[in-house]
């Protein structure tokens, strides 16, 4: 017997290490090192870690594999900013039944998505499991951020505003039901190929931001949508009624609304329904604010007051 009938061929995967170190050539050693940027008299590293859920079935639907890397880095670095944190490196790991074109596809969605998100992909790990099924993905970022400036939604009071940033789609959420949907023949995806547009990553946007305005709390609105992530960085004695008519709902999700017959508040919960990130600022800045974010190329709206 030997490893390669058992189910691990070594030398694709030193090939497949190979191939890596061209397109990030950090990689290849037993770890990844970088020093914390100069110009931080106290800097504080914010880490954070997460997967993209069960969308990488609908990569495995339309055979394509070349955008869920992105959505990785999104679903990981989208939560480090909220801190104000300027995203630093960034680590993945992959499980497989067998390294395939597929990771490499992956892969590249990943380096993608680091180089918009502004960071290094500094290692990870791709584990061939001979009993796995499908692919598994997980995340890892670090940020760095002034230990004066990060952003914990402290000096949020009554009267400040919240700004919604549009998302690029479901982004990475709430495909356990779009997949039950799909089993069930409520939608089909030939119809709805806007359900593997990648998550848009925040982090230039809201870099840009922070040196021109005062953001005073920041959500990145994942699962459980805004009701249970835009409380995430208020005091806890103040709360936000959000108007969810201050936008026009993206029309995929009044599609997935209308087949599967799901109540409003449900959609509310599972979904972003169009509003991927979300900043409270002082209402004399709201339209400067608004305003900086369209020259940016993105949308946005003022839909909630802090109460």
């Amino acid at each position: 017997m030997d490893y390669k009938t058992s189910g691990v061929d070594i030398e694709k995967g030193r090939a497949f290490v190979e191939h890596l170190k061209i397109v990030a050539p950090t990689i290849g050693g037993f770890n990844g090192m970088m020093e914390i940027p100069s110009g931080y008299e106290k800097p504080v590293l914010v880490s954070g870690a997460d997967g993209v859920g069960t969308k990488i079935n609908i990569c495995r639907i339309a055979k394509d594999y070349t955008t869920i890397g992105q959505d990785l880095v999104a679903m990981c670095v989208n939560d480090v900013i909220c801190s104000g944190a300027k995203p630093l490196y960034f680590l993945d790991y992959i499980s497989t039944k067998t390294i395939d074109s597929n990771v490499n596809d992956i892969v590249h969605g990943v380096v993608k998505g680091c180089e918009i998100a502004g960071m290094e992909l500094l290692g990870g790990e791709t584990a061939e499991h001979f009993r796995a099924s499908d692919y598994d993905l997980a995340g890892f970022c670090t940020g760095v951020v002034e230990k004066n400036d990060i952003v914990d939604g402290s000096n949020i009071k009554a009267g400040d505003l919240v700004i919604g940033i549009e998302s690029s789609g479901l982004h990475s959420n709430g495909y356990t039901l779009i997949n039950d949907m799909l089993s069930r023949h409520n939608i089909f995806y030939k119809e709805m190929p806007e359900l593997l547009i990648p998550t848009t990553i925040y982090a230039p946007l809201v870099q840009s931001l922070l040196d021109e305005f005062p953001i005073l709390g920041m959500a990145h609105i994942t699962g459980g949508g805004i009701p249970e992530n835009l409380p995430r960085c208020l005091p806890k004695n103040l709360t936000v009624d959000v108007d969810y008519s201050s936008w026009e709902r993206p029309e995929l999700f009044n599609k997935i609304q209308k087949a599967g017959e799901i109540v409003e508040d449900e959609m509310r919960n599972v979904f972003n329904l169009g509003i991927g990130f979300c900043l409270v600022v002082p209402p004399e800045v709201v339209h400067y604010t608004k305003d900086y974010i369209l020259d940016y190329g993105m949308n946005s709206w003022i839909i909630g007051e802090v109460k």
